[in-house]
């Protein structure tokens, strides 16, 4: 039987196929890090979401470690020049969650500009103000997609109907939009753009990149939509732009206040309260990726993957 680590709860699905290929699970779900040695002497592999971050010294307690699978859509919790130097497998699923993904910025979207999670505090709170909470359409707008991998792409794609013009930026692509889409330099779209949307991995080059000079770049006052890393952006520059008129609102799913694990936030600042309470700010808990659907999706994409030896 071949050992694999489970660092956190995935997906049964993913779990009992790993079983039945003749891999046996070490469960330690709730085992701090500084404990896992027993357990990574032996693992050939390890499945793990964010709980743990896999660094060069964890790597070096796992001598037999052929493969890490990640249940999400990236892979930036593992140090993965480290894992290279050693020769594990990299694997992700970002094909499983880009329709809840997609879906859900353009829920985040259709609120914002419709003020419809803000009216609705409104009423349960026994107000019924219409005139305040006038919507703004985006029929005739322009959205700038930044990032149009898996998720940009899904995003885009639910924009078909809405009569937009949706521009598109990729540092590393070219030739990858649809009709229904036109490329365009990163000046463009923000110039441009009536709407931004983030759909950027974490890296060394995308962390805090969404900063004060950035969304000082932004001619047109954007909607700012953000389902990709909180870490992407700078929170404290965002709700300075939305106070100045710089940004005509917020949608955030991630922030730069996450903990490590994602589960929760840390570090709140003084202004928190007040970011919350804005109704141009629309702020949820890191669940654009998660649905009914999305996780036994990203299960079999995962397991595909791994007994295939294919990224």
């Amino acid at each position: 039987m071949k050992p694999v680590l489970a660092l956190d709860s995935t997906d049964a699905g993913l779990e009992a196929g790993l079983e039945a290929a003749g891999y046996t699970l070490m469960r330690a779900y709730h085992v701090p890090e500084a404990e896992l040695g027993p357990y990574l002497a032996t693992a050939e592999g390890i499945l793990l979401r964010s709980r743990i971050r896999i660094t060069e010294p964890l790597l070096a307690q796992a001598p037999a470690l052929q493969w890490i699978g990640r249940l999400g859509s990236g892979v930036e919790n593992i140090d993965q020049a480290a894992a290279q130097r050693r020769g594990v497998a990299l694997y992700s699923a970002p094909e499983g969650n880009r329709s809840a993904v997609g879906e859900h910025a353009l829920g985040m979207l259709l609120s914002l500009t419709h003020k419809i999670g803000w009216a609705h505090r409104e009423v349960i709170g026994g107000a019924w103000n219409r005139a305040s909470n006038t919507g703004w359409e985006l029929e005739g707008s322009t959205i700038g997609i930044i990032g149009f991998g898996h998720m940009g792409s899904a995003f885009a794609q639910r924009l078909q109907g809405f009569g937009v013009r949706i521009l598109a930026y990729d540092k590393y692509k070219t030739g990858y939009a649809p009709a229904y889409v036109k490329e365009a330099t990163l000046d463009r779209v923000l110039s441009e753009s009536d709407v931004l949307s983030l759909h950027l991995p974490l890296t060394a080059e995308t962390e805090g990149m969404v900063d004060a000079a950035f969304l000082r770049q932004c001619a047109k006052a954007p909607f700012l939509v953000n389902t990709s890393r909180g870490g992407v952006i700078r929170t404290a520059a965002v709700w300075d732009a939305v106070q100045q008129g710089h940004l005509r609102g917020a949608a955030l799913d991630v922030l730069d206040l996450e903990k490590r694990s994602l589960e929760g936030l840390e570090g709140l600042p003084p202004w928190w309260n007040a970011f919350l309470s804005d109704p141009r700010v629309l702020v949820t808990p890191h669940i654009a990726g998660w649905s009914e659907q999305s996780f036994p999706k990203m299960g079999e994409i995962l397991i595909t993957k791994i007994l295939k030896g294919h990224p």
